[in-house]
């Protein structure tokens, strides 16, 4: 793991538990992970763009620092394989 990339947990009363900030060569992201027992809907991996399939643990994230702000930044998540979310650093 690059030394750049940093987790801190965070409690949200959204998301408590599971959410974490994370900060890496690519920004800093805010990160929930989705338990497969919550996952319900079919999305498609950014990393991959391949499915993720209802029942597949994964994660969704969205950026922190976005230039636009919290909100834009939220509207704008997008749910990740695991692997593809730890892998997206060495995509740059």
């Amino acid at each position: 793991m690059d030394p750049r990339d940093i987790s801190e947990r965070r409690e949200s009363p959204l998301f408590t538990g599971n959410y974490s900030v994370e900060s890496g060569r690519d920004g800093e992201w805010h990160v929930v992970d989705i338990p497969a027992f919550r996952a319900m809907k079919n999305y498609i991996c950014p990393g991959c763009h391949r499915d993720i399939t209802p029942g597949t643990a994964h994660k969704v994230a969205w950026r922190s620092d976005h230039w636009s702000g919290e909100e834009k930044s939220a509207t704008e998540r997008r749910h990740w394989h695991l692997k593809c979310w730890a892998s997206r650093g060495t995509r740059y």
